[in-house]
């Protein structure tokens, strides 16, 4: 009988402390604008157990709304940088269809918009669930073997429209490698 209560008692303790928290990973990554060298904030993504954390700084941007969307390649280094491809989609998908409002969609670059003030700063934290930076089943991997790049364009995106939601000239771009 005493080893029992002190099985139980033991027991009790053990469910008592709290499990012991994972290491947070977090990357940070430079964001340029158009250009030479021209530095336009950092974006820092934070993997999380159900996806990623990412949070945006960005400056010299023009007041008003912006879309900000996950790019296929981390390539940042043409002025309007396009060589970052095209949005990181769903590889099993036939399509890449974009728009978080779009029922059928398989884009899962796509994030919500952020807002820059007046002084053309923007500061966003976002949680993206299809995302991670490693191979985790059901998620976009933004550390393949050719990386992804975060792009702001120079509008708002629409969530709905083909192919980028009326989004624009892509006008910071942010190398993830």
């Amino acid at each position: 009988m005493t080893r029992m209560i002190w099985a139980i008692t033991v027991g009790l303790f053990a469910s008592a402390v709290p499990a012991q928290a994972q290491p947070v990973s977090t990357s940070k990554f430079l964001l340029v604008g158009p250009g030479p060298s021209a530095q336009a904030g950092r974006v820092e993504l934070t993997q999380a157990p159900h996806g990623l954390l990412v949070r945006i700084e960005a400056s010299g941007l023009t007041p008003g709304w912006h879309a900000a969307h996950f790019h296929s390649v981390a390539d940042c280094s043409d002025a309007g940088f396009k060589a970052s491809g095209g949005h990181v989609h769903d590889m099993a998908a036939a399509a890449s269809v974009h728009g978080l409002l779009n029922p059928d969609e398989t884009d899962l670059g796509d994030l919500p918009n952020i807002y820059a003030g007046a002084d053309g700063r923007a500061n966003a934290e976002i949680f993206a669930p299809a995302l991670s930076l490693g191979a985790v089943t059901g998620r976009a991997n933004l550390l393949d073997s050719d990386g992804s790049a975060l792009v702001i364009h120079a509008s708002a995106d629409d969530h709905q429209s083909q192919p980028i939601g009326g989004a624009g000239a892509r006008v910071a771009c942010a190398a993830i490698r």
